[in-house]
């Protein structure tokens, strides 16, 4: 682990100047994540799973109907458990729930609301999210980053131009943390609603209008120049 101590320091013939540059950009997302909770509940263990089973087939099934819109889709936590009785010391089974857990990404925002009212109106299933994100390989983040590098180009320049000279050479480029190993953590980019439905024979009801959340992409890097010896 490299300590501020551990630095290069720069000399009279070679001065230093060291600067951090910073990037700030908002950005539309570019994928959006719901999750789906179906359940079931029942006094018989194997009709329980039976309707579990049922509502994972049809929650899928409708899911998979969009196409490609859906990018990922992938089933999470399996569950059911017994409810025992409250009272009396035998281990009496009063009912059992059962869940399934699954998570959608899409990429088609204007049939996520249409999707997720229809998901919701489904019999004993939930939707939460959505949640906005970029993926990992967008271009923002590069642009970020481009961005950071030439602030702090032109910070380092302005300093040197402020003693009367100008910069020689790069001697080093790091990202924010990267001499003490410290993790970057995004900030959290997404709201979250969620709501839950019945078994319902009514007509289905009119799309949800989601307004897709803008996602802040940051960028910080440190850099450390030499500078062509001013005249003091």
């Amino acid at each position: 682990m490299t300590q501020p101590s551990d630095l290069p320091h720069g000399t009279p013939r070679a001065p230093r100047v060291a600067v951090r540059g910073e990037a700030h950009l908002e950005v539309d997302p570019e994928i959006a994540r719901i999750g789906v909770t179906v359940t079931a509940r029942g006094t018989d263990r194997r009709a329980a799973l039976d309707d579990l089973t049922r509502r994972n087939t049809t929650v899928l099934d409708l899911i998979k109907s969009y196409g490609d819109t859906v990018e990922n889709l992938r089933t999470g936590a399996f569950s059911i458990s017994p409810e025992l009785g409250r009272h009396g010391r035998a281990e009496r089974v009063r009912a059992y729930h059962g869940t399934v857990h699954i998570t959608a990404e899409l990429t088609d925002f204007t049939t996520l609301g249409e999707l997720a009212t229809r998901l919701a109106d489904l019999e004993l299933t939930r939707v939460d999210g959505p949640w906005w994100a970029l993926r990992p390989d967008s271009p923002a983040h590069g642009e970020a980053r481009r961005l950071a590098v030439r602030e702090a180009v032109q910070r380092a320049r302005e300093y040197a131009e402020a003693l009367g000279t100008h910069l020689d050479a790069l001697v080093e480029l790091a990202d924010l943390g990267a001499e003490t190993a410290t993790p970057y953590l995004p900030p959290a980019g997404g709201t979250r609603m969620a709501f839950a439905a019945a078994a319902s024979t009514e007509a289905a009801p009119p799309p949800l209008d989601l307004e897709p959340q803008r996602q802040t992409v940051t960028a910080q890097v440190n850099a450390r120049f030499t500078m062509h010896p001013p005249q003091l």
